[in-house]
């Protein structure tokens, strides 16, 4: 037998948007394909019809193009296994389902909904739990209680049932996952799930297991909610004879709240300040917007580096990677079992690299917007050179109006605290001084000024704080920013000498 195609999916539901901890799935899986020389699928898996979310499908689309994660196959794009919408593949799904009935191994139920809550009361008045399977499946309206002949007369007559897959008894179950190792389960412990709905529509067990075995998955890596699924998904291979093509299983941990109590949430998100979705998602039928990773500043490269790094561990020093460095190191070996803590300001740690690695050049195209958005006028050149001295402060691109905004408006406001700190009595007069002398610099670049200045300050055996801090607060207006020789390099000598002047008249210690 020849060496198995790697074959992985993801296969999210379009019932809202893409939460962080699937994205993370989406990666995973796209990694290990294109480690392997694989295929990656991309399966809307939209068998609960009643809450679809129009925009969800498109949405992520979105989410994946902008992480630079391709599909090879899906619904959008195609390929030899289709269609690629479970909605879509109907048909397919009733024909498995009835012939595990005519095995022996499913049957037809026709209990109602009203008859299992009554049922499920009566057993917590007696303070037991309700289990339809192996111990009670014969006291309840099915077609393994009731006569063949009830069982086709209500067929033909068209009452609603579902078909449950009939849960072998005192079975024990070995098994294996590639995160979390050898896995136990005895049959005894589960129940008769559903199969197909009353409503014509597989259930996630059945329409997931079947797509795996048509479509050749050789690997399912998916999250740690479906590990208790696992041993009813492992059944249905063997009960359709499959367990020669049964794909291997990989259960990734859950993505934590940063305290580590509990998942990662949208609330969570919300209360903390920080997005847990890839792109903003505005809520279709009440309109309610969520934030996302994109519209908050976030470089994509950022954010899929941040999603690497939860729950995987390269097993060395190394924290940034591009995707063709995660595509060469990564390995399911190395994903933890434990749950993985989302760390907010780490998130912003890795976005601050991001922005260090890129040039003045590409920061500035998206600078000058904002810039324009406020209705200020800028030079690329200058603007270029802005950026050069603020980006080593900031963690977006959002930040550098805060790092830079004096560069392009002489302050009005003066900071109280730095006025009562390093304004003193005769802070005018060297300030006056010093107008007068740098009039008369004619080569007005940051390297000349400083080396004047300094020169001047020294001569006329003045401290460099007494000269340098009211320099910088008439200048920039606060106690912030970088080298002040080479803001006053970039504003020029006419709009350095102007601040100088409006510095003097307005600053005022108050009594």
């Amino acid at each position: 037998m020849g060496k198995r195609m790697i074959r992985v999916r993801f296969a999210p539901s379009p019932t809202g948007p893409l939460h962080m901890g699937g994205m993370r799935t989406a990666l995973f899986n796209f990694l290990f394909a294109r480690q392997n020389n694989g295929v990656f699928v991309l399966r809307i898996e939209d068998t609960d019809q009643a809450r679809y979310v129009k925009g969800a499908e498109q949405y992520i689309i979105d989410s994946l193009e902008w992480c630079n994660i391709s599909v090879d196959e899906g619904f959008h794009v195609g390929g030899d296994y289709g269609p690629y919408r479970q909605s879509e593949r109907k048909s397919i799904y009733r024909k498995y389902a009835e012939k595990l009935v005519l095995a022996g191994k499913a049957y037809i139920a026709f209990d109602t909904q009203d008859d299992l809550e009554k049922i499920r009361k009566n057993y917590e008045r007696s303070g037991e739990t309700f289990n339809y399977g192996v111990y009670t499946r014969e006291g309840m309206k099915n077609s393994l209680s009731l006569p063949e002949n009830e069982t086709q007369q209500r067929i033909e007559s068209e009452e609603p049932y579902v078909i449950r897959f009939k849960i072998p008894e005192n079975v024990g179950l070995a098994f294996s996952d590639i995160i979390r190792g050898m896995v136990n389960v005895n049959t005894s412990t589960l129940d008769d799930k559903i199969l197909f709905k009353s409503d014509g529509m597989p259930t996630y067990h059945l329409a997931n297991v079947v797509d795996d075995y048509l479509m050749k998955i050789s690997h399912v890596i998916r999250g740690e909610e479906w590990l208790p699924s696992l041993p009813l998904h492992i059944l249905l291979y063997q009960a359709f004879g499959w367990e020669n093509d049964m794909p291997e299983f990989a259960h990734m941990p859950l993505t934590l709240k940063p305290d580590g109590k509990g998942k990662l949430s949208k609330r969570e998100g919300d209360r903390m300040g920080f997005p847990v979705f890839p792109l903003e998602w505005t809520n279709p039928v009440t309109g309610e917007k969520s934030s996302g990773y994109r519209e908050s500043g976030y470089f994509p490269e950022a954010f899929v580096n941040i999603l690497a790094f939860l729950g995987w561990n390269p097993g060395t020093s190394q924290e940034i990677f591009s995707m063709e460095e995660l595509i060469r190191t990564f390995s399911l070996e190395r994903v933890v079992k434990a749950g993985s803590r989302f760390d907010p300001d780490k998130a912003k740690w890795y976005n601050h690299q991001y922005l260090q690695k890129k040039s003045n050049a590409e920061l500035a195209t998206r600078y000058l917007e904002i810039l324009n958005e406020k209705g200020v006028s800028a030079g690329r050149e200058s603007v270029e050179k802005i950026i050069g001295l603020i980006k080593n402060r900031a963690n977006f691109i959002e930040d550098f109006w805060e790092q830079s905004s004096f560069f392009f408006i002489p302050p009005v406001e003066y900071d109280q605290k730095t006025v009562m700190k390093r304004w003193k009595g005769n802070t005018p007069q060297i300030l006056e001084k010093l107008k007068r002398f740098i009039a008369g610099i004619d080569d007005f670049t940051s390297a000349n000024c400083e080396k004047m200045v300094k020169e001047w300050i020294e001569e006329n055996k003045l401290a460099v704080g007494e000269v340098m801090n009211p320099f910088r607060l008439v200048i920039v207006g606060a106690a912030m920013g970088p080298h002040l020789f080479d803001i006053i390099g970039i504003l020029g000598k006419e709009e350095t000498l102007g601040r100088i002047e409006a510095g003097l008249k307005k600053i005022r210690i108050p009594l």
